[in-house]
């Protein structure tokens, strides 16, 4: 049709366009509209004085790249906002997401209690604070100091005073 309407169709093409368009009322109407554009834009007058800055053309130019650049992420958004609207799409996507969260705080929280040692197990390797009931020393460390500190200053008094006796 804009070829047609432009004037630039083969003649074999433009006979069959027009046998159809005699036929079809909407494709006549559309060549109708279409011819009335091309006629408008060949009355316009085409002036050759007009001058552009440079900063316009680093503008113009500068819009088109983002937008072409941006059209992609665009698309690809507006995409999805159309999926998630049809509730056939919606529903499976937001239950297969819980499903992954769950599966993820499972995995987690069972790996977490793999590492950890309940009350009841007491480490062999971990040094011995002293307690009033306990008669067994330390070894002189500034963690071990620091954990009977924070047990009482009464005890760690009593514990700096056997390793000077020591």
């Amino acid at each position: 049709m804009a070829e047609l309407s432009l004037g630039v169709m083969n003649a074999q093409a433009e006979s069959e366009l027009r046998v159809h368009i005699e036929t079809c009322a909407g494709c006549r109407h559309y060549f109708h509209e279409l011819s009335a554009v091309t006629e408008k834009l060949n009355a316009v007058e085409i002036r050759s004085d007009i001058q552009t800055s440079e900063a316009f053309h680093r503008r113009v130019v500068g819009a088109v790249e983002a937008e072409a650049s941006g059209a992609l992420w665009q698309g690809l958004l507006a995409q999805i906002r159309v999926s998630l609207k049809n509730w056939r799409v919606a529903l499976p996507l937001a239950g297969a997401t819980a499903a992954i969260i769950a599966l993820s705080v499972f995995l987690l929280n069972s790996g977490s209690g793999r590492d950890q040692k309940s009350p009841a197990t007491v480490d062999p390797q971990a040094p011995a604070v002293l307690t009033p009931k306990m008669k067994s020393d330390v070894d002189p460390t500034v963690a071990n100091y620091q954990r009977v500190a924070n047990q009482s200053l009464e005890k760690l008094d009593a514990l700096l005073a056997s390793q000077a006796n020591r």
